[in-house]
């Protein structure tokens, strides 16, 4: 399909073109500009874009679900899930799995295989766990902890198929440093998450290979003026990318701004959606958790722990916008940050010859269209403008 998107502000590079232009032909950016197109001649689709923000696909390298669907419960669910994301920006994703027994694991991570397999969207699994240290499990059953081992892995790593693109491992458990190497060398990125550790326990883990702080700030020590925690460690290191959940809970919005502004380039703005997202509230689950959904913020149900969230990635760009993060450094955020920190360098950005991912957004930030390699999203299969995000 050939389409030509007129009269945007084309945020992208960190950088906004006013009154820009993008042709997309055979799921590749052919050309972008600025001021009146050529003629495209016959054949071609023009899109009046109205002086709307044009940006990348948006990439959540960590989300669990949405719209009354988990990663976790099998192809159907993954599809359901997927379309209600697509339809607010989120072209790609790595889709997040929880922690359950290692025979689950196995088969979960082997389905997902199967579904990159078959759609280029879905970018591979996410392990955020069961290696998590236990005093800091969140929403995760502690019951199903477990101590990396060699064996473990090799059995994640072969369902897998070379799809499992992230693993959250709490460094300080023993054994944790074989497994970094282990899972290092299968090509998968290491995030620091979930975990007791120290600044020095941190950095040790980062000069090892770990180049991902999962979900900054929570699961994890806080900083303080004398015992800087893994987040210092991780704002000091240029190599480490920080995920971040804007979504006024997990994080305030001046810390939020204040991240972005230490560590500029190195903010991946993720969901950590559960299937809660886009449903309302109400009762839900996160794996083998109850949790409870009230006023937008879902817990373990009879408790104050968070349990992921129901954010969308438009709803985050908003929020952090809010927050007074300048609008480049958002979609950065949403876009090639996350996809350079998973590997995929070659997403995130609508130079020609990129695929034609991209997200239309009106003057209020709020999603109008969506294209995945050139295709326009349908709204009543994705859920654009259903009022679900926060």
């Amino acid at each position: 399909m050939n389409v030509l998107v007129r009269d945007v502000r084309l945020v992208d590079h960190d950088e906004v073109v006013e009154d820009a232009w993008v042709r997309f032909a055979d799921g590749r950016v052919t050309a972008t500009g600025r001021g009146t197109p050529r003629d495209p001649g016959p054949g071609v689709r023009v899109v009046d874009g109205d002086g709307g923000v044009l940006t990348p696909g948006f990439i959540d390298i960590h989300g669990h679900g949405g719209g009354g669907a988990a990663y976790d419960d099998g192809h159907a669910a993954a599809a359901r899930a997927r379309a209600f994301h697509r339809g607010h920006g989120t072209t790609r994703a790595v889709l997040s799995l929880v922690t359950a027994p290692l025979p689950r694991l196995v088969e979960r991570v082997a389905t997902v295989a199967d579904l990159a397999a078959s759609d280029e969207t879905i970018l591979g699994s996410h392990l955020e766990g069961p290696f998590l240290d236990p005093g800091h499990h969140g929403a995760h059953d502690p019951a199903l902890l477990r101590l990396p081992s060699r064996a473990d892995i090799d059995r994640l790593l072969v369902a897998g198929r070379g799809t499992i693109r992230q693993v959250t491992l709490a460094p300080e458990l023993p054994g944790a440093e074989a497994a970094l190497a282990q899972f290092r060398a299968a090509g998968v990125v290491v995030a620091v998450g979930h975990t007791d550790a120290d600044a020095v326990t941190a950095a040790r883990a980062f000069d090892a290979g770990a180049r991902i702080l999962t979900h900054a700030f929570n699961a994890m020590r806080g900083i303080h003026h004398r015992h800087p925690g893994p987040i210092v460690a991780a704002l000091r290191d240029d190599r480490v990318v920080l995920e971040v959940i804007a979504d006024g809970v997990h994080v305030h919005p001046d810390v939020v701004a204040l991240l972005f502004t230490a560590a500029p380039g190195r903010i991946a703005l993720v969901t950590d959606a559960t299937a809660a997202a886009g449903t309302g509230d109400g009762p839900s689950a996160l794996g083998s958790l109850a949790i409870e959904v009230r006023e937008g913020v879902a817990r373990v149900r009879g408790t104050d722990t968070i349990a992921g969230s129901t954010l969308t990635q438009d709803a985050a760009l908003r929020r952090a916008v809010a927050a007074g993060v300048p609008l480049p450094a958002v979609v950065t955020a949403l876009t090639s940050t996350p996809a350079r920190a998973i590997g995929r360098p070659d997403l995130g950005h609508l130079d020609a010859g990129s695929p034609a991912d991209a997200v239309l957004l009106d003057s209020d930030l709020r999603v109008r269209r969506v294209w995945i390699a050139g295709v326009e999203e349908r709204p009543d299969d994705s859920g654009i403008g259903d009022g679900t995000a926060p």
